[in-house]
């Protein structure tokens, strides 16, 4: 734990020195990362390809086998790498197509430290998903709406926990967002809901009876899937709205 002393500068306390840890600068592992990053921008790197084995790779690079594994590991905490382990054919990094990204994580934290307020997400959250319905009201498929009244089949299950049920819920809008064809739109989703699901969980745990408030996002959900199903857009849209503004005015 941090020891606080009085502010020597102006805007607030500042933390001891003797707490910190002197650090060394190295660049080398920025550096292939950097190399990493422009041959998958040029193209020279695609989806699926695996880097060389890691003896191999640092001997090209002319940079240790440590530094090399720090570098792999930012890729991978950015969801730029998949890094599997074992000796076998399968084994290695490959550049992934399903990048995670981190943003979600720093908008959490930007959350936790006040840089946006609450409110500030939510209002993102619905002017993404009111304009992904209204999209996907045009493009979604027979198919598709099928799986999004699997997904809703599977919230009715009556022993299903809170993490499932919101893990689900999450897949909803999800599929709503990729039924809107635009990859980006569902990104950003994704990431605003990644910086709440805390508080989500949080919110479900704090009620006495979780299940009654599950009970009306499921209600919720199938009068959007059922305009969907009517390609009214507008009123999916509106649904949508309706559904998000409800739930976190019922947290505050």
């Amino acid at each position: 734990m941090l020891c606080l002393v009085e502010p020597t500068l102006e805007g607030g306390p500042v933390a001891e020195t003797a707490d910190w840890s002197s650090v060394t600068r190295t660049r080398t592992y920025e550096q292939v990362v950097q190399q990493i990053r422009e041959r998958i921008l040029d193209g020279r790197l695609t989806t699926g390809e695996k880097l060389p084995n890691e003896r191999d790779f640092a001997q090209q690079l002319g940079c240790s086998r440590a530094s090399l594994r720090e570098a792999l590991r930012i890729l991978e905490s950015q969801g730029i790498i998949d890094v599997r382990v074992g000796g076998g054919p399968g084994s290695g990094a490959v550049i992934t197509g399903g990048a995670r990204s981190s943003m979600g994580d720093v908008l959490e934290l930007q959350l936790a430290l006040g840089q946006f307020s609450y409110d500030d997400i939510v209002e993102a959250r619905m002017a993404l998903e009111s304009w992904s319905c209204l999209r996907a009201a045009t493009h979604v498929t027979e198919e598709g709406l099928a799986e999004l009244d699997e997904i809703l089949t599977a919230m009715e299950a009556p022993d299903i926990d809170v993490r499932e049920f919101n893990r689900l819920d999450v897949e909803f809008h999800s599929r709503i967002a990729q039924f809107a064809n635009n990859s980006l739109t569902r990104e950003f989703m994704q990431i605003v809901r990644q910086a709440v699901h805390s508080q989500i969980i949080d919110a479900y745990n704090a009620l006495p009876d979780w299940r009654t408030r599950a009970a009306d996002v499921r209600a919720e959900h199938r009068a959007i899937l059922a305009a969907l199903h009517d390609r009214d857009g507008q009123r999916a849209s509106e649904l949508v709205v309706a559904h998000i503004s409800d739930f976190f005015r019922s947290r505050a």
